[in-house]
Parts: C-alpha cells; sequence; structure tokens
C-alpha cells in the first residue's frame, strides 16, 4: 500500500518542498519589512498564517516604498 502511494505522487514531495521554499521565503521578506515598519499587527498576521506567500505578497505591495527622485 505505501509504495503504491509513492508510485502514484512521485511528484508530491517535491511540489511540497517548491510550495514550503516559495511560502518562506515571501514571508521572510514581509515580516523584515513589517518589523523595520513598526508594523506589528502585520507582522503577528504573516507569522500565524500560512496563506502561500499571499498574505505577504499583499503586504508588500500595499507598504512598497516609494523611489526618492534625484532632483
Amino acid at each position: 500500500m505505501e509504495q503504491e502511494i509513492y508510485s502514484i505522487m512521485p511528484w508530491f514531495i517535491p511540489l511540497i518542498l517548491i510550495v514550503a521554499i516559495w511560502d518562506s521565503v515571501w514571508k521572510l521578506i514581509a515580516m523584515w519589512k513589517a518589523g523595520r515598519n513598526n508594523h506589528l499587527a502585520w507582522f503577528i498576521c504573516i507569522f500565524i498564517f500560512n496563506t502561500l506567500g499571499i498574505l505577504p505578497i499583499i503586504y508588500i505591495l500595499i507598504n512598497k516604498e516609494k523611489p526618492v527622485s534625484a532632483a
């Protein structure tokens, strides 16, 4: 039975690893930015909820810095 599961889905473990790395990278970037901007509520929400990188990406897009224009 166990061998049947592994032979049916050989792509499952690599997929899980890719998704975990994807989520971790976005989560770390967003948590770092939230910490530097003193956004405690965002920091806690990003830390607690696993949304496959969706919540961290939303935070990063909402709170992106405006470029400084060289005048």
